[in-house]
């Protein structure tokens, strides 16, 4: 079976424990390996982020270079694309919102956007060591949030979100745009 396969029989829900265990067996990526625009999407484990950020109109993240880095891009009702700035979303609240209300607010979001939008980049990709392998990882310039990233073909990540604020892992999905 191969890790494709694997990460399908995954989807779109599974238990934590089972999403980890696919994420270790994974090979490492280097982070300028990964340039370019990346659709996401949410591996659903139980974390209480499940189903905020897709909700929210999230469509992926973009890494320019490992220095410039959009590491939030959204997508209007009319499918433009614009990065979000991190600092300005209540990312430590997200699970106290009801997901509801987050897709009611999604698709608000081209109305959001003159507030939430930036043109700098707000995030930077590092290799770095994370549960004894040395990969990719997306660093938030003003939050406490660390992606790291492992390769599951040359064209799908499989991600998780490292929140200071939360015990529990977050697990996305990237596939090349």
């Amino acid at each position: 079976m191969t890790f494709r396969n694997e990460l399908t029989s995954l989807e779109p829900a599974c238990s934590p424990e089972a999403a980890m265990a696919l994420f270790d067996k994974l090979p490492a990526v280097r982070a300028e390996d990964i340039l370019g625009r990346w659709k996401g999407r949410e591996l659903a484990t139980g974390h209480p982020m499940d189903g905020r950020l897709v909700a929210s109109r999230w469509y992926g993240k973009q890494f320019d270079s490992t220095e410039n880095v959009h590491p939030l891009l959204f997508q209007t009702p009319s499918g433009e694309l614009f990065a979000g700035n991190p600092s300005k979303m209540p990312l430590n609240l997200a699970d106290k919102i009801n997901p509801d209300v987050v897709r009611k607010m999604g698709n608000f979001i081209a109305l959001a956007k003159p507030v939430i939008s930036t043109k700098k980049y707000t995030a930077r990709l590092r290799n770095i060591e994370h549960r004894g392998v040395v990969t990719a990882a997306m660093v938030y310039d003003a939050l406490p949030i660390i992606d790291i990233f492992r390769q599951v073909d040359d064209d799908t990540l499989l991600g998780v979100m490292d929140l200071r604020w939360s015990d529990k892992p977050y697990f996305f999905i990237l596939e090349r745009d």
